[in-house]
């Protein structure tokens, strides 16, 4: 039987999900591709060139035939840290232009979803590689995720001599609903299903963050932020479990996407069983 394809992206707050595959008890049992963009693991999901995904959640409504693998997520309760809109100083009411990070799809909608349904406008939209700095230079705000967004997240922000305002899509999102939020989670296409369901995606889940001071000490050339700090961020800020306020917050934010023309479709949570 060909060895088991899995992708994910290399953002560090997916790390604690692929440490066991790349390091740990599931090291050489699967093949494991890795991009900075998760855009990229929901394209060769769609394309059916892997077995599971670690994928963007907006891409469950628009990938057919795709399971959830039940309890294991990229989310926050609260405070993210990681997915941000970043302004000039200027408050988002005041906002007239936003460049969209292109690396994920879910920030993308849930950005639209927060201006639209909550604020109550729409500003102009155009996506962007994800430079903060030339996406301030001409726009009023950016939506900025992952690792660069992460470094960011405690003041005083700067960039280019600029004092930023820094807002947490999570904790926005909190506001307005009360709920958690699900950014990412693992996805099999359901003609793959029974080779996922031989992958321990909680197993190794739960190898991964007893191995953090590792996983830390692997992006300390890459993060700038203290080492107390980062460990902060992936033991407290990311949730890698759901709890009934995400799975929630996930339904709703799928009702919403649907309701705004961000998805075709509002299909009910299907779970891979095991």
């Amino acid at each position: 039987m060909p060895t088991p394809r899995i992708s994910a992206s290399s953002y560090s707050n997916t790390a604690p999900l692929i440490w066991s595959f790349l390091y740990g008890a599931n090291r050489g049992k699967f093949e494991l591709i890795l991009d900075n963009a998760p855009a990229r693991s929901a394209e060769l999901l769609a394309q059916n060139r892997i077995d599971a995904a670690l994928v963007p959640v907006i891409e469950y409504q628009r990938i057919r035939d795709v399971l959830l693998v039940p309890e294991v997520c990229v989310g926050a309760r609260t405070r993210v840290r990681s997915v941000c809109l970043v302004t000039k100083g200027e408050d988002l009411k005041n906002v007239k232009t936003v460049a969209l990070d292109i690396s994920s799809k879910t920030s993308v909608a849930l950005t639209r979803i927060i201006f639209r349904e909550f604020l109550g406008f729409e500003p102009v939209y155009k996506t962007a590689q994800p430079n903060l700095a030339e996406m301030l230079a001409d726009s009023d705000c950016a939506l900025l995720i992952g690792d660069p967004a992460l470094q960011l997240s405690e003041p005083p922000a700067l960039a280019g001599g600029l004092n930023l305002t820094v807002f947490d899509l999570a904790e926005l999102w909190k506001s307005f609903t009360g709920c958690g939020f699900v950014f990412a989670m693992w996805m099999a296409n359901k003609d793959k299903a029974e080779i996922a369901r031989k992958i321990d995606f909680a197993a190794a889940r739960d190898e991964g963050l007893a191995h953090l001071e590792e996983i830390i000490s692997n992006y300390a050339p890459e993060i700038t932020l203290p080492r107390a700090d980062f460990k902060k961020y992936l033991s407290e800020n990311i949730s890698y479990s759901i709890d009934d306020s995400m799975q929630k917050g996930l339904e709703l934010y799928f009702k919403l996407a649907h309701k705004n023309g961000l998805c075709a479709n509002n299909s009910p949570l299907r779970f891979l069983d095991r």
